[in-house]
Protein backbone atom coordinates (compact mmCIF):
# COMPACT_ATOMS: atom_id res chain seq x y z
CA UNK A 1 0.00 0.00 0.00
CA UNK A 2 1.73 3.20 -0.99
CA UNK A 3 1.86 6.02 1.41
CA UNK A 4 -0.41 9.05 1.55
CA UNK A 5 1.26 12.24 -0.28
CA UNK A 6 2.71 15.17 2.30
CA UNK A 7 3.74 17.44 -0.39
CA UNK A 8 1.10 21.05 -0.36
CA UNK A 9 -2.59 20.05 -1.67
CA UNK A 10 -3.31 23.24 -3.62
CA UNK A 11 -7.21 23.83 -3.85
CA UNK A 12 -8.34 25.65 -7.46
CA UNK A 13 -10.79 29.02 -7.31
CA UNK A 14 -13.59 27.14 -7.65
CA UNK A 15 -16.47 28.99 -10.24
CA UNK A 16 -19.48 27.78 -7.60
CA UNK A 17 -17.77 30.00 -4.80
CA UNK A 18 -19.45 32.52 -6.59
CA UNK A 19 -22.93 33.65 -7.36
CA UNK A 20 -24.19 34.85 -10.78
CA UNK A 21 -23.96 38.35 -9.55
CA UNK A 22 -20.67 38.20 -8.35
CA UNK A 23 -20.91 37.57 -4.60
CA UNK A 24 -18.81 35.06 -2.40
CA UNK A 25 -21.36 32.08 -1.78
CA UNK A 26 -20.75 32.01 2.67
CA UNK A 27 -19.85 28.78 4.64
CA UNK A 28 -20.16 27.20 7.98
CA UNK A 29 -18.67 24.30 9.29
CA UNK A 30 -19.87 22.37 12.48
CA UNK A 31 -18.20 19.85 14.15
CA UNK A 32 -19.11 17.01 16.14
CA UNK A 33 -17.20 14.82 17.88
CA UNK A 34 -13.33 15.09 19.09
CA UNK A 35 -10.23 17.25 18.92
CA UNK A 36 -9.51 15.47 15.53
CA UNK A 37 -12.57 16.47 13.88
CA UNK A 38 -11.47 20.32 15.35
CA UNK A 39 -8.86 19.66 13.33
CA UNK A 40 -10.10 18.56 10.45
CA UNK A 41 -12.85 21.08 10.02
CA UNK A 42 -10.06 23.93 10.53
CA UNK A 43 -8.60 21.67 7.27
CA UNK A 44 -12.38 22.14 5.62
CA UNK A 45 -12.71 25.68 6.20
CA UNK A 46 -9.01 26.26 5.01
CA UNK A 47 -9.77 24.20 1.65
CA UNK A 48 -13.05 26.30 0.97
CA UNK A 49 -11.86 29.60 1.76
CA UNK A 50 -9.18 28.54 -0.80
CA UNK A 51 -11.65 27.81 -3.19
CA UNK A 52 -13.29 31.15 -2.75
CA UNK A 53 -15.89 30.71 -0.11
CA UNK A 54 -15.94 33.35 2.70
CA UNK A 55 -17.05 32.12 6.08
CA UNK A 56 -20.75 33.69 7.53
CA UNK A 57 -21.42 36.00 10.09
CA UNK A 58 -21.68 34.71 13.45
CA UNK A 59 -26.01 34.70 13.30
CA UNK A 60 -26.27 34.46 9.14
CA UNK A 61 -27.51 31.77 7.44
CA UNK A 62 -24.65 30.54 5.20
CA UNK A 63 -24.85 29.16 1.65
CA UNK A 64 -23.12 26.11 2.10
CA UNK A 65 -23.38 24.02 5.45
CA UNK A 66 -20.83 21.69 6.10
CA UNK A 67 -21.55 18.64 8.69
CA UNK A 68 -17.89 17.44 9.94
CA UNK A 69 -19.77 13.93 11.52
CA UNK A 70 -18.53 12.13 14.74
CA UNK A 71 -19.52 8.23 14.99
CA UNK A 72 -17.78 6.83 18.42
CA UNK A 73 -21.40 7.40 20.09
CA UNK A 74 -24.76 5.68 19.28
CA UNK A 75 -26.01 8.57 19.55
CA UNK A 76 -24.63 10.49 16.26
CA UNK A 77 -26.50 9.29 13.74
CA UNK A 78 -29.66 10.70 16.02
CA UNK A 79 -27.72 14.03 15.99
CA UNK A 80 -26.13 13.96 12.15
CA UNK A 81 -29.90 13.35 11.15
CA UNK A 82 -31.98 15.57 13.03
CA UNK A 83 -29.53 18.24 12.25
CA UNK A 84 -30.14 17.74 8.52
CA UNK A 85 -33.97 17.36 9.23
CA UNK A 86 -33.70 21.10 10.51
CA UNK A 87 -31.57 22.14 7.91
CA UNK A 88 -34.05 20.83 5.04
CA UNK A 89 -36.74 23.68 6.17
CA UNK A 90 -34.29 25.90 5.64
CA UNK A 91 -32.57 24.94 2.14
CA UNK A 92 -36.13 24.75 1.17
CA UNK A 93 -36.26 28.51 1.77
CA UNK A 94 -32.87 29.40 0.77
CA UNK A 95 -32.15 29.52 -2.77
CA UNK A 96 -29.25 28.13 -4.01
CA UNK A 97 -28.18 26.74 -0.18
CA UNK A 98 -26.11 23.50 -0.35
CA UNK A 99 -25.50 20.93 2.64
CA UNK A 100 -22.34 18.60 2.47
CA UNK A 101 -21.73 16.31 5.21
CA UNK A 102 -18.18 14.49 5.88
CA UNK A 103 -16.28 12.94 8.48
CA UNK A 104 -16.89 9.36 10.71
CA UNK A 105 -20.35 9.22 9.98
CA UNK A 106 -20.24 9.50 6.50
CA UNK A 107 -17.29 7.08 5.48
CA UNK A 108 -19.57 4.74 7.53
CA UNK A 109 -22.90 5.35 6.00
CA UNK A 110 -21.79 5.80 2.87
CA UNK A 111 -25.53 6.31 0.59
CA UNK A 112 -27.47 5.51 3.54
CA UNK A 113 -26.94 9.47 4.03
CA UNK A 114 -28.46 10.48 0.74
CA UNK A 115 -31.21 7.45 1.00
CA UNK A 116 -32.50 9.22 4.66
CA UNK A 117 -31.89 12.91 3.96
CA UNK A 118 -32.04 13.25 0.10
CA UNK A 119 -31.35 16.80 0.01
CA UNK A 120 -28.18 16.78 1.21
CA UNK A 121 -26.19 17.89 -1.94
CA UNK A 122 -22.18 16.44 -1.02
CA UNK A 123 -21.35 12.91 1.07
CA UNK A 124 -17.64 13.10 1.55
CA UNK A 125 -15.93 10.71 4.03
CA UNK A 126 -12.30 10.75 6.60
CA UNK A 127 -9.76 10.13 3.53
CA UNK A 128 -10.79 12.82 0.80
CA UNK A 129 -11.89 16.10 2.80
CA UNK A 130 -9.69 18.08 -0.27
CA UNK A 131 -12.48 16.92 -2.52
CA UNK A 132 -14.72 19.19 -1.10
CA UNK A 133 -14.56 22.08 -3.31
CA UNK A 134 -14.71 20.14 -6.26
CA UNK A 135 -17.54 17.98 -5.34
CA UNK A 136 -19.82 21.39 -4.73
CA UNK A 137 -19.21 22.20 -7.37
CA UNK A 138 -19.99 19.60 -9.59
CA UNK A 139 -22.98 19.20 -7.45
CA UNK A 140 -24.14 23.02 -8.37
CA UNK A 141 -23.32 22.06 -11.67
CA UNK A 142 -25.16 18.62 -12.32
CA UNK A 143 -28.04 19.78 -10.44
CA UNK A 144 -27.18 16.18 -8.76
CA UNK A 145 -26.14 14.72 -5.32
CA UNK A 146 -22.57 13.71 -5.37
CA UNK A 147 -21.01 10.69 -3.64
CA UNK A 148 -17.13 10.43 -2.79
CA UNK A 149 -15.72 8.17 -0.18
CA UNK A 150 -12.41 6.52 -0.77
CA UNK A 151 -11.11 3.63 1.25
CA UNK A 152 -7.62 4.72 2.23
CA UNK A 153 -6.08 7.31 2.66
CA UNK A 154 -4.51 9.77 -0.60
CA UNK A 155 -2.73 12.71 0.75
CA UNK A 156 -2.39 13.95 5.33
CA UNK A 157 -5.14 15.93 5.93
CA UNK A 158 -2.01 18.55 7.18
CA UNK A 159 -1.10 18.75 3.69
CA UNK A 160 -4.48 20.74 3.26
CA UNK A 161 -5.26 24.83 3.81
CA UNK A 162 -6.41 25.71 6.87
CA UNK A 163 -8.01 28.07 8.90
CA UNK A 164 -7.51 28.07 12.11
CA UNK A 165 -10.25 28.97 14.66
CA UNK A 166 -7.52 30.41 17.46
CA UNK A 167 -4.06 33.25 16.87
CA UNK A 168 -2.37 31.48 19.89
CA UNK A 169 -2.58 28.21 20.05
CA UNK A 170 -2.88 24.94 17.06
CA UNK A 171 -3.68 21.67 16.24
CA UNK A 172 -1.12 19.86 14.86
CA UNK A 173 -1.81 15.96 13.59
CA UNK A 174 1.10 13.74 13.68
CA UNK A 175 -0.68 10.58 12.58
CA UNK A 176 -3.78 9.47 11.14
CA UNK A 177 -5.67 5.96 12.20
CA UNK A 178 -5.10 3.60 14.37
CA UNK A 179 -3.41 -0.17 14.49
CA UNK A 180 -5.58 -0.97 17.93
CA UNK A 181 -8.77 -3.30 17.71
CA UNK A 182 -10.91 -2.09 20.89
CA UNK A 183 -13.78 -4.20 21.00
CA UNK A 184 -15.61 -1.01 21.82
CA UNK A 185 -14.44 1.65 18.85
CA UNK A 186 -15.20 1.83 15.45
CA UNK A 187 -12.66 4.28 14.08
CA UNK A 188 -9.89 1.91 13.08
CA UNK A 189 -12.37 0.49 10.45
CA UNK A 190 -13.53 4.25 9.75
CA UNK A 191 -9.66 5.94 9.88
CA UNK A 192 -7.73 3.16 8.75
CA UNK A 193 -4.53 1.87 9.68
CA UNK A 194 -1.83 4.08 11.68
CA UNK A 195 -0.25 6.18 8.91
CA UNK A 196 2.66 8.60 10.88
CA UNK A 197 3.84 12.06 9.14
CA UNK A 198 7.81 12.60 9.11
CA UNK A 199 9.20 14.51 12.03
CA UNK A 200 10.31 17.12 9.40
CA UNK A 201 6.67 17.71 8.04
CA UNK A 202 5.59 18.10 11.86
CA UNK A 203 8.29 20.38 13.36
CA UNK A 204 7.70 22.73 10.22
CA UNK A 205 4.11 23.28 10.45
CA UNK A 206 4.86 23.98 14.21
CA UNK A 207 7.56 26.73 12.98
CA UNK A 208 4.73 27.63 10.56
CA UNK A 209 2.48 28.26 13.23
CA UNK A 210 4.88 29.84 15.24
CA UNK A 211 5.71 32.75 12.93
CA UNK A 212 1.75 33.23 12.50
CA UNK A 213 2.02 34.02 16.54
CA UNK A 214 0.96 30.84 18.19
CA UNK A 215 2.56 30.20 21.35
CA UNK A 216 1.04 26.79 22.33
CA UNK A 217 0.12 23.31 19.99
CA UNK A 218 -1.35 20.30 20.65
CA UNK A 219 -0.03 17.11 18.67
CA UNK A 220 -3.00 15.29 17.91
CA UNK A 221 -3.45 11.65 17.17
CA UNK A 222 -5.91 8.47 18.06
CA UNK A 223 -2.54 7.15 19.63
CA UNK A 224 -0.11 9.69 19.60
CA UNK A 225 2.88 8.02 21.60
CA UNK A 226 2.73 4.62 19.20
CA UNK A 227 3.87 7.67 16.47
CA UNK A 228 7.09 5.47 14.53
CA UNK A 229 5.63 2.47 14.42
CA UNK A 230 5.25 2.84 11.07
CA UNK A 231 8.97 3.70 10.15
CA UNK A 232 10.41 1.35 13.10
CA UNK A 233 11.33 4.03 15.86
CA UNK A 234 9.51 3.35 19.13
CA UNK A 235 10.98 6.05 21.05
CA UNK A 236 10.32 8.20 17.74
CA UNK A 237 7.24 10.36 20.39
CA UNK A 238 9.73 11.36 22.52
CA UNK A 239 12.45 12.59 20.21
CA UNK A 240 9.66 14.49 18.25
CA UNK A 241 8.44 16.61 21.94
CA UNK A 242 11.98 17.48 22.72
CA UNK A 243 12.58 18.34 19.09
CA UNK A 244 9.21 20.73 19.15
CA UNK A 245 10.61 21.96 22.57
CA UNK A 246 13.61 23.53 20.86
CA UNK A 247 11.30 25.63 18.31
CA UNK A 248 12.08 29.38 19.28
CA UNK A 249 8.50 31.16 20.73
CA UNK A 250 7.06 27.81 21.26
CA UNK A 251 5.58 28.37 25.08
CA UNK A 252 3.38 25.19 25.58
CA UNK A 253 2.95 21.61 23.76
CA UNK A 254 0.54 19.55 24.47
CA UNK A 255 -0.88 16.07 23.41
CA UNK A 256 -4.14 13.68 23.22
CA UNK A 257 -4.51 11.02 23.05
CA UNK A 258 -2.07 8.27 24.11
CA UNK A 259 -2.51 4.89 24.57
CA UNK A 260 -1.03 3.25 28.30
CA UNK A 261 0.03 -0.21 26.69
CA UNK A 262 2.92 1.97 24.55
CA UNK A 263 3.36 4.52 26.65
CA UNK A 264 7.29 4.00 27.61
CA UNK A 265 9.40 6.08 29.98
CA UNK A 266 11.51 7.66 27.28
CA UNK A 267 7.97 9.76 26.82
CA UNK A 268 8.01 10.41 30.38
CA UNK A 269 11.38 11.64 30.30
CA UNK A 270 10.71 13.60 27.36
CA UNK A 271 7.62 15.65 29.30
CA UNK A 272 9.72 16.29 32.60
CA UNK A 273 13.07 17.74 30.58
CA UNK A 274 11.67 19.77 28.03
CA UNK A 275 10.15 22.67 29.52
CA UNK A 276 7.73 23.52 27.08
CA UNK A 277 5.59 20.32 27.46
CA UNK A 278 2.96 20.74 29.49
CA UNK A 279 2.82 19.32 33.03
CA UNK A 280 -1.00 17.67 31.80
CA UNK A 281 -1.51 14.07 31.25
CA UNK A 282 -4.72 12.27 29.39
CA UNK A 283 -4.84 8.78 29.98
CA UNK A 284 -7.96 6.98 29.05
CA UNK A 285 -8.61 3.97 31.93
CA UNK A 286 -11.62 2.82 29.85
CA UNK A 287 -12.35 0.28 32.79
CA UNK A 288 -11.15 -0.54 36.08
CA UNK A 289 -11.15 -4.01 35.89
CA UNK A 290 -8.49 -6.35 34.25
CA UNK A 291 -11.66 -8.67 33.32
CA UNK A 292 -13.37 -5.92 31.16
CA UNK A 293 -9.94 -4.30 30.03
CA UNK A 294 -9.31 -7.45 28.16
CA UNK A 295 -12.97 -7.98 26.82
CA UNK A 296 -11.97 -4.45 25.25
CA UNK A 297 -8.70 -5.78 23.79
CA UNK A 298 -7.01 -3.61 25.87
CA UNK A 299 -3.57 -4.87 26.37
CA UNK A 300 -2.71 -2.87 29.50
CA UNK A 301 -4.31 -3.93 32.83
CA UNK A 302 -5.02 -1.83 36.18
CA UNK A 303 -1.84 -2.20 37.31
CA UNK A 304 0.30 -1.56 34.52
CA UNK A 305 -1.84 1.58 34.51
CA UNK A 306 -1.58 3.47 37.96
CA UNK A 307 2.28 2.72 37.90
CA UNK A 308 2.50 4.67 34.45
CA UNK A 309 0.53 7.56 36.85
CA UNK A 310 3.02 6.95 39.11
CA UNK A 311 5.97 7.32 37.62
CA UNK A 312 4.47 10.33 35.87
CA UNK A 313 4.03 11.86 39.17
CA UNK A 314 7.41 11.27 40.20
CA UNK A 315 8.71 12.85 37.19
CA UNK A 316 6.72 15.67 37.15
CA UNK A 317 5.14 16.23 40.76
CA UNK A 318 2.27 18.90 39.90
CA UNK A 319 0.94 16.90 36.70
CA UNK A 320 -2.40 16.78 36.24
CA UNK A 321 -3.97 13.49 34.83
CA UNK A 322 -7.42 13.63 33.11
CA UNK A 323 -9.15 10.04 31.99
CA UNK A 324 -12.11 8.88 29.66
CA UNK A 325 -13.95 6.05 31.22
CA UNK A 326 -16.63 3.72 29.88
CA UNK A 327 -19.83 2.51 32.29
CA UNK A 328 -21.99 -0.99 31.41
CA UNK A 329 -19.43 -2.40 28.72
CA UNK A 330 -20.90 -5.60 27.68
CA UNK A 331 -20.53 -7.97 30.85
CA UNK A 332 -19.92 -5.45 33.51
CA UNK A 333 -20.24 -6.85 37.08
CA UNK A 334 -21.06 -5.12 40.02
CA UNK A 335 -17.90 -6.34 41.22
CA UNK A 336 -15.98 -4.99 37.91
CA UNK A 337 -17.28 -1.71 38.57
CA UNK A 338 -16.14 -1.77 41.90
CA UNK A 339 -12.71 -2.48 40.65
CA UNK A 340 -13.39 1.07 38.44
CA UNK A 341 -14.27 2.77 41.26
CA UNK A 342 -11.52 1.93 42.88
CA UNK A 343 -8.73 2.18 40.55
CA UNK A 344 -10.10 6.23 40.39
CA UNK A 345 -9.99 6.60 43.81
CA UNK A 346 -6.33 5.57 44.05
CA UNK A 347 -5.77 7.43 40.57
CA UNK A 348 -6.93 10.73 41.96
CA UNK A 349 -7.88 11.68 38.42
CA UNK A 350 -7.78 16.13 37.65
CA UNK A 351 -11.12 15.34 35.81
CA UNK A 352 -12.73 12.12 33.89
CA UNK A 353 -14.74 12.08 30.53
CA UNK A 354 -16.86 9.57 31.64
CA UNK A 355 -19.56 7.84 29.21
CA UNK A 356 -22.08 4.91 29.44
CA UNK A 357 -21.56 2.52 26.55
CA UNK A 358 -23.45 2.67 23.54
CA UNK A 359 -23.65 -0.05 20.96
CA UNK A 360 -21.69 0.63 17.67
CA UNK A 361 -22.57 -1.28 14.72
CA UNK A 362 -19.78 -2.94 13.29
CA UNK A 363 -17.75 -3.52 16.77
CA UNK A 364 -17.02 -6.84 18.18
CA UNK A 365 -18.91 -5.24 21.60
CA UNK A 366 -21.98 -4.91 19.42
CA UNK A 367 -22.30 -8.83 19.14
CA UNK A 368 -21.69 -9.55 22.72
CA UNK A 369 -23.91 -11.48 25.19
CA UNK A 370 -24.82 -9.59 28.61
CA UNK A 371 -25.33 -6.67 27.51
CA UNK A 372 -26.14 -4.55 31.01
CA UNK A 373 -29.90 -3.10 31.22
CA UNK A 374 -29.59 0.90 30.82
CA UNK A 375 -31.05 1.25 34.15
CA UNK A 376 -27.98 -0.66 35.73
CA UNK A 377 -26.03 1.38 33.85
CA UNK A 378 -27.33 5.00 34.75
CA UNK A 379 -27.12 4.20 38.60
CA UNK A 380 -23.50 3.13 38.14
CA UNK A 381 -22.56 5.64 35.46
CA UNK A 382 -24.20 8.39 38.53
CA UNK A 383 -22.03 6.76 40.88
CA UNK A 384 -19.09 6.95 39.17
CA UNK A 385 -19.42 10.96 38.24
CA UNK A 386 -20.47 11.67 42.01
CA UNK A 387 -16.75 10.01 43.10
CA UNK A 388 -14.93 11.62 40.61
CA UNK A 389 -16.67 15.14 41.33
CA UNK A 390 -15.26 14.89 44.61
CA UNK A 391 -11.98 13.86 43.57
CA UNK A 392 -11.78 16.81 41.10
CA UNK A 393 -12.93 18.98 43.95
CA UNK A 394 -10.22 17.98 46.33
CA UNK A 395 -7.53 17.81 43.73
CA UNK A 396 -8.78 21.64 42.71
CA UNK A 397 -8.55 22.95 46.38
CA UNK A 398 -4.96 21.64 46.46
CA UNK A 399 -4.48 24.31 44.16
CA UNK A 400 -6.19 27.27 45.73
CA UNK A 401 -3.14 30.09 46.96
CA UNK A 402 -0.87 28.46 44.02
CA UNK A 403 -0.02 31.36 41.76
CA UNK A 404 -0.28 30.31 38.42
CA UNK A 405 0.36 31.62 34.36
CA UNK A 406 -2.75 31.56 32.82
CA UNK A 407 -2.84 31.63 28.93
CA UNK A 408 -6.20 34.22 28.31
CA UNK A 409 -8.37 32.28 25.91
CA UNK A 410 -12.02 33.10 24.19
CA UNK A 411 -15.32 31.61 23.99
CA UNK A 412 -14.46 29.62 27.51
CA UNK A 413 -15.88 31.66 30.18
CA UNK A 414 -20.21 31.65 29.41
CA UNK A 415 -20.30 34.24 31.99
CA UNK A 416 -17.12 36.22 31.87
CA UNK A 417 -19.29 39.15 30.82
CA UNK A 418 -21.50 39.49 34.03
CA UNK A 419 -19.20 38.02 36.37
CA UNK A 420 -16.45 40.70 35.37
CA UNK A 421 -13.65 37.89 34.86
CA UNK A 422 -11.93 36.94 31.73
CA UNK A 423 -11.22 32.91 31.40
CA UNK A 424 -7.68 30.87 30.24
CA UNK A 425 -5.95 27.94 30.47
CA UNK A 426 -3.03 26.62 33.31
CA UNK A 427 -0.38 25.28 32.39
CA UNK A 428 -1.64 21.84 33.11
CA UNK A 429 -5.00 23.07 31.46
CA UNK A 430 -7.20 23.58 34.22
CA UNK A 431 -9.61 26.12 33.33
CA UNK A 432 -9.50 29.01 35.36
CA UNK A 433 -11.91 32.40 35.46
CA UNK A 434 -9.99 35.64 37.11
CA UNK A 435 -10.97 38.57 38.17
CA UNK A 436 -10.12 42.01 35.95
CA UNK A 437 -10.03 44.46 38.60
CA UNK A 438 -11.26 48.23 37.94
CA UNK A 439 -8.63 49.92 36.51
CA UNK A 440 -6.95 47.15 35.36
CA UNK A 441 -4.95 46.81 32.32
CA UNK A 442 -6.94 44.10 29.96
CA UNK A 443 -5.08 41.13 28.57
CA UNK A 444 -5.70 39.67 25.03
CA UNK A 445 -6.34 36.16 24.38
CA UNK A 446 -2.41 35.13 24.14
CA UNK A 447 -1.53 36.89 26.81
CA UNK A 448 0.10 35.19 29.94
CA UNK A 449 -1.76 36.40 33.28
CA UNK A 450 0.40 35.53 36.79
CA UNK A 451 -2.54 35.16 39.01
CA UNK A 452 -3.18 33.63 42.60
CA UNK A 453 -6.15 30.92 42.79
CA UNK A 454 -8.49 32.02 45.61
CA UNK A 455 -11.43 29.36 45.10
CA UNK A 456 -12.06 25.90 43.28
CA UNK A 457 -15.08 24.13 42.15
CA UNK A 458 -14.98 20.61 40.39
CA UNK A 459 -14.37 21.87 36.98
CA UNK A 460 -12.75 25.17 37.05
CA UNK A 461 -10.63 27.43 39.40
CA UNK A 462 -11.13 31.33 40.43
CA UNK A 463 -8.37 33.88 40.97
CA UNK A 464 -9.93 36.69 42.43
CA UNK A 465 -7.65 39.39 43.76
CA UNK A 466 -8.06 39.99 47.19
CA UNK A 467 -7.28 43.80 47.11
CA UNK A 468 -8.20 44.73 43.54
CA UNK A 469 -4.32 45.08 42.22
CA UNK A 470 -3.87 45.07 38.95
CA UNK A 471 -3.32 41.83 36.59
CA UNK A 472 0.43 41.02 36.21
CA UNK A 473 0.13 40.53 32.66
CA UNK A 474 2.69 39.30 29.79
CA UNK A 475 2.45 40.44 26.39
CA UNK A 476 3.17 38.77 24.22
CA UNK A 477 3.89 38.01 19.87
CA UNK A 478 0.28 35.85 20.20
CA UNK A 479 -1.66 38.87 21.73
CA UNK A 480 -0.34 40.92 18.59
CA UNK A 481 -0.86 38.35 16.53
CA UNK A 482 -4.78 38.90 18.21
CA UNK A 483 -4.70 42.48 17.66
CA UNK A 484 -3.70 42.28 14.10
CA UNK A 485 -6.64 39.94 13.36
CA UNK A 486 -8.98 41.63 14.97
CA UNK A 487 -7.84 45.35 13.00
CA UNK A 488 -7.97 42.70 9.64
CA UNK A 489 -11.17 41.58 10.36
CA UNK A 490 -12.20 45.75 10.66
CA UNK A 491 -10.39 46.33 7.29
CA UNK A 492 -7.72 48.27 9.48
CA UNK A 493 -4.24 47.79 8.46
CA UNK A 494 -2.24 47.61 11.67
CA UNK A 495 1.65 46.77 12.23
CA UNK A 496 3.34 44.17 14.54
CA UNK A 497 2.83 46.02 18.27
CA UNK A 498 6.53 46.57 19.31
CA UNK A 499 7.25 46.72 23.48
CA UNK A 500 9.49 48.02 25.16
CA UNK A 501 12.08 46.55 27.56
CA UNK A 502 10.14 46.53 30.34
CA UNK A 503 6.93 45.29 28.32
CA UNK A 504 4.94 48.26 27.51
CA UNK A 505 3.61 49.04 24.70
CA UNK A 506 6.01 51.10 22.40
CA UNK A 507 5.01 54.66 21.08
CA UNK A 508 5.41 54.96 17.07
CA UNK A 509 6.14 57.69 15.81
CA UNK A 510 3.48 57.38 13.04
CA UNK A 511 5.87 56.60 10.11
CA UNK A 512 4.76 54.27 7.89
CA UNK A 513 6.96 50.98 7.94
CA UNK A 514 7.49 48.42 4.50
CA UNK A 515 5.83 45.04 4.92
CA UNK A 516 8.34 42.51 3.91
CA UNK A 517 7.44 40.81 0.44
Amino acid sequence: MTSPSAAPTLIAPSRAAVTADGRARTYEVRTFGCQMNVHDSERLAGSLESAGYVRADAGVEADVVVINTCAVRDNAAGKLYGTLGHLKSRKDKHEGMQIAVGGCMAQMDKEAVQQKAPWVDVVFGTHNMGSLPGLLERARHNGDAELEILESLEVFPSTLPTKRDSVYSGWVSISVGCNNTCTFCIVPHLRGKEKDRRPGDILNEIRLLVDDGAIEVTLLGQNVNSYGVEFGDRQAFGKLLRAAGEIPGLERIRFTSPHPAAFTDDVIDAMAETPAVMPQLHMPLQSGSDRILKAMRRSYRSERFLGILDRVRARIPHAAISTDIIVGFPGETDEDFEDTLRVVEQARFASAFTFQYSIREGTPAATMPDQVPKAVVQERYERLVALQDRISLEENQKQVGRRIDVLVSTGEGKKDAETHRLTGRAEDNRLVHFELPAGSAVPRPGDIVSVAVSHAAPFHLLADSPDGAPLQIRRTRAGDAWDRTQAESCGVPTPAVSLTADGRRAVGLGIPTLRPA
